[in-house]
């Protein structure tokens, strides 16, 4: 176990005797705050040097460096009266004008809690966190790996339709499209910032010069509705190298549709948005009637297609029901044909997003300015010996070389084939074609179905049985 992997295990194991921190949600929000007051503090160190006539916007009392760097220093019931009434009160209301740095944390903090309410065991996870060194290359790249293991202990999320996208995917969605330098990239439902992170990492490598930092900086962002996904994105970009990190909490589907003006368009668009979820009352009124739903999905795809520039391109991770599914999803999947060339469908296996959730899904590839013509399909396969993906054992990128030696010389195989337009159109625009070159999923013996269709009758007999014994007594 490396020592950064220690260290956030004995945070959380501090926090679990906290009586004030319940759940893994606050507990991980506790956290997060906590590490970015730390990372902020190594991170102006950096700024003194690197950027001329640097002045923090932290009055000096608030400084991690003045009251949590001091192992003996304010601790128990001093130091609790000193977040609650004096960090957070004074945080919560900076000047956001001062200067970009003092955005970033009036943003962080305006939705963020202190719930620890033991200043004893809030000093000792104080002391922990200062062991780490985040100007560090090595404890930085090593925090990382870390931060996506706190990620993915945000299972709850799954709950309101938020899946985190398994790393393979992400980078694969990434290295398909190929983010230049200079080319605006946005993910309007950013999360706690996958698909940013990995586009910093592919343009950074075309990075040669401060000014080529700035325009990779300014070019790249993410919006996200949520504040503890926002807090995680922002400390995730600022560990990534980005000073300022360019993501903004706020929900674009609440903006009338017709309100997006050329000027806001972009080049690039990855993204997973929500799906399962529901928007709030009055959501779809912003907009035309013809793709008005609460479906977010739904909504997400419409407004996709409405922010991308001509010849934009886009790769978004959407679920089977976007398929084939009817009304509203076909008006959708029609204006996405109409308005772009949906070049490509990959269709992903079972278990890709375990253990959120088994929903089928699949990445629409796509490039606005032109009509379909006709949609590919590649059906990613298991690896051998894999029946299933699930937490010890999730997608690798390396099964996406497949796609990636077909992706520029296509020909159909036992795992991609080719659906015109016309044929889509006539199918009212379901999207949900089966692989012709597969046998339909293996079906057992007509003995065997029979014999399993029996077992269920009996099961269901026997609970109907139970059900009418329990009422029976219920009533006696």
């Amino acid at each position: 176990m490396s020592q950064i992997t220690s260290n956030i295990k004995s945070i959380r194991d501090i926090m679990r005797k906290d009586t004030g921190v319940d759940g893994d949600a606050q507990r991980i929000s506790q956290m997060v705050w906590m590490l970015f007051m730390k990372i902020f503090a190594d991170k102006e160190e950096e700024w003194e040097i690197t950027i001329d006539d640097y002045e923090s916007p932290i009055p000096e009392e608030l400084k991690w460096q003045i009251w949590a760097a001091d192992e003996e220093g304010l601790t128990g019931d001093n130091l609790m009266e000193f977040v609650n009434n004096t960090l957070f009160p004074k945080l919560k209301e900076l000047d956001i004008t001062e200067s970009p740095q003092a955005r970033i944390i009036r943003s962080v903090f305006d939705d963020t809690y202190n719930y620890m309410k033991n200043g004893t065991l809030f000093r000792q996870v104080i002391n922990v966190i200062n062991t780490i060194d985040f100007n560090s290359n090595e404890e930085r790249h090593m925090f990382n790996d870390i931060y996506e293991t706190i990620l993915k202990e945000l299972q709850s999320a799954g709950s309101s339709g938020e899946y985190y996208t398994p790393r393979a995917v992400t980078q694969f969605m990434v290295d398909i499209l190929n983010p230049q330098l200079g080319e605006s990239v946005m993910d309007p439902a950013c999360g706690t910032g996958g698909f940013l992170t990995c586009t910093i990492d592919h343009v950074s490598q075309q990075v040669k010069t401060s000014e080529d930092t700035q325009i990779m900086q300014s070019a790249i962002r993410g919006i996200e509705k949520k504040p503890l996904p926002t807090l995680l994105c922002t400390t995730n970009l600022m560990l990534h190298g980005f000073d300022l990190p360019a993501v903004r909490r706020d929900n674009l589907l609440t903006k009338p549709y017709a309100d997006w003006s050329g000027n806001e368009k972009v080049d690039i668009i990855l993204t997973n948005p929500p799906f399962g979820g529901v928007e709030e009352d009055g959501t779809e009124t912003n907009f035309p009637q013809k793709f008005r739903t609460k479906e977010t999905a739904d909504l997400f795809l419409a407004l996709i297609i409405k922010l991308l520039k001509d010849k934009g391109r886009c790769a978004v991770v959407l679920p089977d029901g976007t398929l084939f599914g009817e009304g509203v999803k076909t008006r959708v999947k029609e204006e996405l044909m109409e308005k772009c060339n949906l070049h490509t469908i990959v269709r992903l296996p079972n278990g890709v997003f375990n253990p959120y959730t088994g929903i089928k899904t699949n990445v629409l590839f796509f490039e606005k300015g032109t009509p379909t013509e006709d949609v590919w399909y590649f059906e990613h396969p298991y690896p051998e010996g894999v029946k299933n993906y699930n937490k010890s054992k999730p997608i690798n990128i390396k099964e996406f070389d497949l796609e990636k030696a077909w992706w520029n010389n296509r020909e159909e195989n036992q795992y991609a084939w080719k659906v015109s337009a016309e044929e889509i159109k006539k199918r009212n625009y379901n999207l949900d074609i089966k692989n012709p070159h597969q046998a339909e999923d293996s079906l057992a013996s007509p003995e065997e179905l029979l014999e399993q269709f029996r077992a269920c009758e009996q099961n269901i007999s026997s609970i109907q049985e139970e059900i009418v014994k329990v009422l029976t007594e219920a009533l006696h």
